[in-house]
């Protein structure tokens, strides 16, 4: 019979080819017949049987999935992910608020190659912040009609556009980027949060000599846009005295080098510059009075009795009670925790990884160090605002006590971070990059990563840092550990925990948390994970 399927295919295959004799008998059936393999019905049956493949084929409708030839490749990427995860914080007065969710996440895009050495990708994800794509189980928001949503609403779980971006790459040493684009710097969790997607343009080089490869990386990167630039005055737009305002931009200088060192060891180290041009303040010769105040003194300290009422608790971050001064409060809060001004950063992330093949291993050794170069004027700033909010309120005749921060504390500019991983040896590894991160998944692969991290008040931008380890604070220290197991090529199972306390007692902790935003300053803050993640 193997005989006879091998034959009928052949048949079925020359025929398709030759409509017009289809009802002509085939040689090999009727020598199938003669030789009593077949008989006239069996021959009957599989000669009808072949005519109704042949006629399905010859009807089968075209594929409704067209792509332009420009197209060289596309690809369908993402991940969908449940969690569950515990966080808390507590004052020094021990006041505390605890966060127990259920949390879900989806992802998903298209990217891919065209020709002439362009290439492009976009993708979709929940949640409309930047640091966080995490919608919370049973939260919905009321319509615009103000009619209760009931339970399973919907309005919390939008898609939103976290990545679209055209890139060029005309040679293996040049790539070009322009769009709302996975970050194009060697960095680390510290200084950015993996979730963040800059926008703006992006410039990479790599050259390589012998094992060694040099490469620079540039972003001009648009922070804010504030529009309009320049306005008249009387117009509606800043009263009668307009407003001249400049976009403001981040812009990222980075060189360095990736060597191989053995067929195992290989070490990665970058330097990167950080600075800010186009900041505003909201009062003085040319204001601007759009909100959140980024051109403005950060603060990063905690509320003090602004309405002279009943004394508040040591943490309180005074969040949704906004200062009435122009300048001094931002996003919710009565002092500023986003300011911009006096940041000159510098970063040297490293990575070093080491294969172990007679265990099929990788391990890893990384951090990170940053400096702010302005770090002293910041804290002079800092000090010279929270001062001055202060004395308005006295002027105006409250008593208002000053719970922290009566000096500069100029020494807190830097940040620190130092890690150690292992795990299996078919994994990309990086300072974001591995099964942790849900980068890549190959089946039953596993890791284990740790690392110690210490964010002093004036050493980083407080509106990059991670909302989960530590909450998006700074003047915070404390440990990370992940363990992590992918179950097939597609489903990983992931464990986080993380423990931060203060390190100066004399200030806040600043920095805009999205979780916890109502303690300021916290004292220890604890958070623990639990994901399953589907990628595709």
């Amino acid at each position: 019979m193997a005989a006879m399927g091998a034959a009928t295919r052949g048949w079925c295959q020359d025929s398709t080819n030759a409509p017009a004799a289809s009802n002509a008998k085939d040689p090999l059936v009727d020598l199938l017949i003669q030789k009593g393999i077949l008989t006239q019905d069996e021959a009957g049956r599989v000669e009808a049987e072949a005519q109704s493949i042949r006629t399905n084929q010859m009807q089968m409708p075209p594929s409704v999935w067209k792509i332009s030839q420009p197209i060289k490749s596309i690809e369908l990427f993402g991940d969908i992910r449940m969690r569950y995860e515990d966080r808390s914080a507590r004052d020094s007065g021990g006041n505390s608020i605890d966060l127990q969710r259920f949390r879900y996440s989806l992802r998903f895009g298209l990217r891919g190659e065209m020709f002439d050495q362009f290439y492009y990708g976009f993708r979709m994800d929940t949640g409309p912040n930047a640091r966080s794509p995490w919608v919370t189980f049973g939260t919905a928001t009321a319509s615009s009609s103000s009619i209760y949503p009931g339970p399973f609403g919907k309005s919390t779980g939008g898609l939103f556009v976290g990545e679209v971006y055209i890139g060029w790459h005309p040679a293996d040493w040049l790539d070009v980027t322009v769009g709302k684009m996975p970050n194009p710097l060697f960095t680390s969790s510290m200084v950015w949060s993996p979730n963040i997607n800059p926008e703006g343009f992006a410039e990479r080089f790599k050259y390589d000599v012998g094992p060694a490869q040099f490469f620079a990386n540039f972003g001009q990167f648009l922070y804010q846009d504030f529009n309009p630039n320049s306005a008249s005055g009387g117009l509606g737009i800043g009263g009668l005295n307009g407003q001249q305002t400049d976009n403001i931009f981040m812009l990222a200088w980075q060189g360095g080098l990736d060597y191989k060192i053995t067929p195992s060891l290989d070490a990665k180290i970058a330097a990167t510059i950080y600075n800010y041009i186009g900041l505003h303040q909201s009062f003085g010769a040319s204001p601007t009075s759009d909100s959140p105040y980024f051109g403005d003194p950060y603060i990063g300290e905690g509320a003090f009795d602004l309405l002279g009422g009943p004394p508040v608790a040591p943490g309180n971050s005074g969040f949704g009670t906004p200062s009435t001064l122009p300048g001094y409060g931002s996003v919710n809060y009565p002092l500023n925790q986003v300011g911009l001004n006096n940041l000159e950063v510098i970063e040297i992330p490293f990575d070093v990884r080491y294969k172990i093949p007679h265990w099929k291993l990788e391990s890893h050794l990384f951090g990170d160090f940053s400096y702010n170069l302005a770090g002293e004027q910041r804290a002079e700033a800092a000090a010279a605002a929270y001062q001055t909010v202060a004395q308005f309120y006295r002027n105006s005749g409250l008593s208002v006590p000053l719970p922290h921060l009566t000096s500069a504390q100029t020494s807190d500019v830097k940040a620190y971070q130092i890690g150690v991983g292992i795990g299996s040896d078919d994994i990309d590894y990086g300072t974001t990059q591995g099964l942790v991160y849900g980068t890549s998944s190959p089946r039953h692969s596993w890791e284990v990563r740790t690392y110690w991290q210490h964010i002093e008040q004036y050493s980083l931008d407080p509106n990059l840092l991670d909302w989960d380890f530590f909450n998006g604070l700074e003047n915070l220290q404390g440990v990370y550990v992940a363990a992590s197991y992918a179950f097939t090529g597609n489903v990983i199972g992931t464990f986080r925990y993380g423990h931060a306390s203060r390190i100066n007692d004399s200030l806040g902790t600043g920095g805009s948390s999205g979780d916890i935003p109502q303690i300021n300053p916290v004292n220890t803050y604890d958070i623990y994970q639990m994901d399953l993640t589907v990628r595709f």
